[in-house]
């Protein structure tokens, strides 16, 4: 044999199946035979074990000290290490306090981070137990099992029913073998295999293997061409790990929010720090201040509060069978557009049924049990390669023919039928001549021909009919007449199939001479519930497209049913082979079609798919259950797995559907846009909060007052009593049209203009307001004169800035009732429909009764106990807060295209 370095290449070349064998086994160096242990060990060390290449991993202490190079994580650390420098510069302030609570969010957050994107890593383990474990290949002329990795190109391996493929190959043998190709090309029907090339595509053609598919039926024999990362699992595992994940709108919204309300912070600190140095001309205590303006407009608590409402939402998503993965993806479904989303299991119920039995004699009542006549039960038992199951669906096999045993099962023991209907020889299924035919001896010591395939192959190798037990004459006429029943049928989305027989004189695969006997109609039903969901996308602006690696004419059946084409909505029609020649504005044009279908299509053309539309600035959320589509899930702005698919698809993707269903992912969709609303609610309501933060530090300044409120209690709002009211608004659940309503635009912001006008301009001076009435009423009710400055230490002054602090909770109390709704008035709401409001509000006390009369917590804020009647002082600012926002609400609804435009509701 001639060595490796002649003219062997471990990489395939692309053309293996349109080659002929005597040069395909040249290529490989190669024979029948197989090849010997030294000649595969030098193949081995060429070309590398049989395994999945991997990237070399990132170190889990670099990956994880990356989270702390965002900005957020960076201007936080950067407050606390001015907080832990001010306290050795002037120790016993408070600020030890302040550096270590900064602290602590950002390594919360950062770890939150971390756990997250270290889930991703996992997806490259899930490819590798895609690969089979051990095979049995011919070496030294000897069959022995070995392990999977050990195979190299050249090798001859031997195949069986239930065995998975180990590397790509091409076949040398084959007898009646089938192959599940669906991990690979998402085909839901297992293809029978040939020895002959029957198609230009590598992945179309018959008489091609590809590792990590599996052998349903039949064996054979094949030569290894490819392994590891040259196989088309291996393409696929390194375009999955390759694509880079997207990032999702609600991260590209915090983002833009933590910058935009860090750089007002930091542009006020250095703006007040160098008029406070020219106006006191004290560095230290300029330090200080510029830290607490800094902290006054930082939302320390935003990223926690998020993090937990995507949380709580997620847990209400799993009780409705979506199990999230990615927090933040909670949010991307409801900004979706565009669900890219397969046929089997997700539209329809992944359960092959006989639905409709047709005889000459008529329709037999399927759904009542009607029997249907013996003869063609007889031939749906034997002429039939499935087995039956006690497993779910019922059978092992073809699902068509596991459907018709299933059926025949009802009326007869098929198992005894096939011992006492013997098969003599078997000429198996073919696309080319679309029909099986078995020879069988009968008890009476016969033979007969049973016969099964597509109507219209059948019908013309017919010339007799069996009407009511009968034999006659099969008519011009009567083959007319029942071309339209199967017709019919098949508009109907069933698969037809026809049955005939006919005796035997000798083994031979008969041409003509049969009996008709009468057709079944197999379907796949789809989901009750899918006309329905489907409904609901179009109303709320989100277009459906189904992609599947099935035939169109399955697909476009199915997307009658289901209802793509409702609402005159036509739906356009694209083959995988169409997709790849289509020029891009010709494709550009046909995705803005309301209705699309996609069949046969390829993993690399449904990552085509999803980035096209990306391109053209869709939020696209894409299913699948497939190795084959998890580069596509991985690419999508929403990636959902089916719960009953692959590992790869399920690590790939950002949610699980636990019941494989699209009704769910549409119930998602709902909770998602909830979630977006509700987290604009809840950041309107901690923004207020920033004013009565920051003033107290501009007028410290410029009015050279004692400072109305401390960094710490700063802090105490933003993590304290802020949090819980924050998660309940998060909760709230969606209005009644939200689902009426188009997705929201890209171009809508969390933080917008409009919204800190609201929350800077109407509800922060309101709040600002009673804080400094309660302030100073403590003030000079103490004795305090205007100009006089008071030690940190005195009592006066820590009555005072605890009684601004009371205030501030005070108004925030009414701050949250009044931010349940965004336009309709609060009152829509039951004051108890929201009881996690209440808990917030009772936290909100308790943390306040806390930091006032807790001896602990007093020392820790430098806060003491203060008579009651000023914290009541707050109560008609808090009602005036109230009435003001519900005037804004009533403007806005009574002219939204004005009042709500200045708002930004």
């Amino acid at each position: 044999m001639a060595s490796e370095e002649e003219d062997f290449q471990c990489t395939s070349s692309g053309d293996e199946h349109t080659i002929e064998l005597k040069e395909f086994l040249r290529r490989l160096n190669t024979k029948a035979e197989g090849l010997s242990s030294e000649e595969a060990l030098k193949r081995k060390d060429v070309c590398g074990a049989n395994v999945l290449a991997k990237k070399e991993k990132e170190g889990l202490l670099k990956k994880y000290l990356k989270q702390y190079r965002n900005f957020f994580a960076v201007l936080l650390l950067f407050g606390s290490s001015l907080s832990f420098i001010a306290e050795y510069l002037d120790p016993g302030q408070g600020n030890i306090f302040i550096a270590i609570a900064l602290l602590g969010v950002v390594i919360l957050n950062s770890t939150f981070t971390f756990i997250q994107e270290y889930q991703a890593q996992r997806i490259m383990e899930s490819f590798q137990s895609l690969m089979a474990p051990t095979a049995r290949v011919r070496r030294d002329g000897k069959i022995v099992e070995l392990p999977a990795s050990e195979l190299v190109p050249g090798d001859v391996i031997y195949l069986e029913e239930g065995d998975k493929v180990p590397a790509d190959a091409r076949l040398i043998v084959q007898n009646s073998l089938k192959v599940d190709n669906s991990p690979i090309t998402g085909e839901a029907e297992p293809q029978l295999r040939a020895l002959e090339c029957t198609h230009d595509e590598m992945l179309e053609c018959r008489n091609m293997v590809f590792s990590s598919t599996l052998v349903q039926t039949g064996n054979g024999e094949a030569v290894i061409f490819s392994t590891g990362p040259d196989t088309q699992i291996g393409k696929l595992s390194l375009l999955t790990e390759e694509t880079i994940s997207v990032e999702t709108p609600i991260r590209k919204e915090l983002n833009r929010f933590v910058k935009i309300i860090s750089a007002i912070a930091i542009f006020l600190g250095i703006v007040f720090f160098i008029i406070g140095y020219f106006i006191q001309d004290a560095y230290l205590a300029n330090l200080i201040f510029a830290i607490g303006i800094i902290v006054a407009n930082v939302p320390e608590g935003l990223l926690p509060t998020v993090t937990l409402a995507l949380s709580l939402a997620s847990k209400r998503m799993a009780k409705r069978n979506a199990l999230i993965k990615q927090l933040e993806s909670v949010e991307t479904l409801g900004s979706t557009t565009v669900i890219c989303t397969d046929k089997t299991g997700t539209l329809t119920q992944n359960k092959m049924a006989v639905n409709s039995v047709h005889t000459g004699s008529g329709y037999i009542d399927v759904k009542n049990g009607e029997k249907p006549p013996e003869m063609l039960l007889r031939v749906a038992a034997v002429c039939n390669n499935s087995r039956l199951s006690d497993e779910s669906p019922g059978y092992r096999g073809d699902p068509t023919e596991g459907s018709l045993l299933a059926y025949a099962d009802n009326f007869k023991d098929i198992r005894k039928t096939q011992e006492r209907f013997p098969r003599l020889a078997e000429y198996p299924f073919d696309s080319r001549v679309k029909k099986m035919q078995v020879i069988c001896r009968t008890p009476e010591g016969d033979m007969d021909s049973y016969l099964k395939g597509a109507p219209e192959v059948l019908l013309k190798l017919c010339n007799r009919i069996m009407l009511d037990g009968e034999e006659q004459e099969l008519t011009g006429r009567m083959k007319r007449g029942l071309e339209d029943e199967y017709l019919q049928m098949a508009e109907r989305g069933e698969r037809v199939l026809a049955y005939a027989f006919r005796k035997a004189d000798e083994i031979k695969e008969y041409e003509e001479g049969f009996t008709f006997l009468g057709f079944s109609g197999a379907l796949d039903p789809a989901r009750p519930e899918a006309k329905e969901s489907i409904r609901r996308c179009y109303r709320a602006g989100i277009k459906v497209v189904m992609i599947t690696g099935d035939h169109p004419v399955t697909a476009t059946s199915i997307s009658n049913i289901v209802g793509l084409n409702s609402e005159n909505r036509e739906p356009v029609l694209i083959t995988g082979a169409e997709l790849e020649k289509m020029p891009p504005e010709e494709l550009e044009l046909k995705l803005q079609s309301d209705s699309i279908i996609f069949a046969r299509t390829s993993p690399l053309q449904k990552l085509k798919i999803v980035r096209n539309f990306q391109a053209a600035g869709e939020i696209v959320t894409m299913t699948g259950d497939g190795v084959n589509d998890a580069p596509a899930i991985k690419n999508a702005d929403m990636g959902v797995a089916m719960g009953s698919g692959t590992d790869v698809a399920k690590e790939s993707a950002d949610m699980i559907l636990l019941d494989d269903n699209f009704a769910t992912i549409v119930n998602a969709v709902e909770e998602g846009r909830t979630v977006f609303d509700n987290i604009k609610k809840f950041i309107a309501y901690i923004l207020t909060s920033n004013i009565p933060e920051i003033l107290p530090f501009i007028a410290f300044v410029l009015l050279a007052i004692p400072l109305p409120m401390n960094v710490q209690l700063i802090l105490a709002i933003d993590l304290g009593t802020d949090i819980l009211p924050a998660i309940a608004l998060a909760i709230e659940r969606g209005e009644g049209d939200i689902m009426k309503r188009p997705p929201r635009s890209r171009e809508e912001k969390l933080l917008t203009p409009q919204v800190l006008l609201t929350a800077y301009g109407l509800k922060g001076p309101i709040e600002a307001a009673a804080g400094f009435a309660s302030y100073f009423a403590v003030l000079y009710g103490g004795g305090w004169v205007w100009g006089q400055q008071l030690d940190l230490s005195d009592p006066l002054y820590r009555q005072a800035i605890t009684a601004f602090f009371a205030a501030v909770i005070v108004c925030q109390i009414a701050n949250v009732f009044t931010s349940r709704t965004r336009r309709q008035s609060v009152f829509t709401k039951g004051v108890f429909s929201n009881r996690m409001v209440l808990i917030g509000i009772a936290s909100e006390l308790i943390i306040l009764a806390l930091i006032m009369y807790q001896p602990s917590f007093n020392a820790v804020f430098n806060t003491t106990p203060v008579p009651l009647e000023y914290v009541l002082l707050a109560i008609p600012f808090a009602l005036l807060l109230f009435v003001a926002d519900e005037l804004r609400k009533h403007f806005v609804r009574k002219d939204s295209a004005t009042v709500g435009k200045l708002f930004g509701w």
